[in-house]
């Protein structure tokens, strides 16, 4: 093919994939992205070991719609069980009020006279607030009921998709030949998966070994001090759902630890705030490891394209940005342009 077609075919593929993530973003379709990615990446990682041991054409599509619909599954069973964990930690809201109340009466003598002022004297008095907020944030409360039902309808056919594009990929004879615009498509799928493979379970290796060190100093430590944190198991589960976000995950989550101690104590909440920075400078040199052999990304780096990414899309552009930079970085290094 001539040199000047196939570089013009290249450039068509990347405006092609560069816009089709740009409108992913704009029709609020991340989840469903995201979804499909993970279940694509985790097929694509068991399917080898298991071809070892099944060699042929119709193995190899046998093991792959396999682990697809275990996968999907176990994805589907891991979310039903998340929120069913939360909802019987977190309780009613009654018996939530009720346990709120020895916090917000703990926390009086911590916090200053102006906050102070603005809580609630009674458990009717939090219950009738509780019930100004919602009827006064009505229709934005609505609005969420239905961006979450409609969210969790993407997350499950993003996994499906995902499940059968994994299947059409195995399906797909290596000599089979495509036209010259799609091959370029692939390579461009193929990079976005690739770098979504290496920003995720980079993250997720980072996310457990910063859970593993704060549920034994919230659920072990603590106690053994006589010191009980109210919602500790909670806060742990949202410790690794919030560290799978890089940068601002952990503040997320030491910002939520140290206000639920605070309502105990202003000694406890110091003393989780001085074991999270240890224990995040102790992981420092495992993160940039991970990181640095993964991802090939600073933390500054990453974080000034969340910053920008979450100012021109709002919260989705936050949670994208980290995988839409390793992809581009990705395509640069392809270039040989980085």
């Amino acid at each position: 093919m001539d040199p000047s077609i196939s570089s013009r075919i290249r450039i068509a593929s990347y405006v092609l994939a560069g816009f089709a993530l740009l409108l992913i973003l704009q029709l609020h379709l991340l989840s469903a992205l995201l979804a499909g990615l993970l279940v694509y990446a985790l097929v694509e990682a068991l399917a080898p070991p298991l071809q070892r041991h099944l060699p042929g054409a119709r193995a190899h599509g046998l093991v792959v719609a396999l682990l697809s619909v275990v996968v999907v599954g176990l994805l589907t069973l891991a979310i039903i069980g998340a929120v069913s964990f939360l909802r019987r930690e977190l309780g009613e809201p009654g018996a939530l009020f009720e346990s709120m109340m020895p916090l917000i009466d703990r926390a009086r003598a911590q916090l200053p006279q102006v906050v102070v002022d603005h809580l609630p004297d009674s458990i009717d008095d939090f219950r009738t607030a509780a019930i100004e907020w919602l009827r006064a944030h009505a229709a934005q409360l609505q609005l969420a009921g239905k961006t979450l039902a409609r969210v969790v309808v993407h997350l499950l056919i993003g996994m499906v998709l995902g499940a059968m594009v994994a299947l059409a990929d195995a399906a797909t004879h290596p000599d089979k030949r495509r036209g010259p615009l799609v091959e370029a498509l692939v390579q461009r799928c193929r990079s976005l998966v690739a770098a979504f493979h290496d920003i995720v379970f980079a993250q997720v290796k980072i996310s457990a070994v910063n859970t593993l060190f704060t549920a034994i100093f919230l659920l072990v430590v603590l106690p053994l001090f006589g010191t009980n944190l109210p919602f500790a198991k909670s806060l742990v589960v949202i410790t690794f759902v919030a560290g799978l976000l890089p940068v601002v995950g952990n503040l997320i989550s030491n910002t939520l630890i140290f206000v639920v101690g605070l309502s105990l104590s202003f000694g406890v909440a110091i003393s989780a705030l001085v074991y999270l920075i240890l224990i995040h400078k102790l992981e420092y040199f495992l993160n940039a490891r991970i990181v640095g052999t993964q991802i090939r990304a600073r933390a500054w780096e990453l974080l000034i394209a969340m910053l920008f990414m979450e100012a021109a899309f709002g919260a989705a552009g936050l949670v994208a940005a980290p995988i839409y930079y390793a992809y581009l970085k990705r395509e640069l290094s392809t270039l040989k342009l980085i």
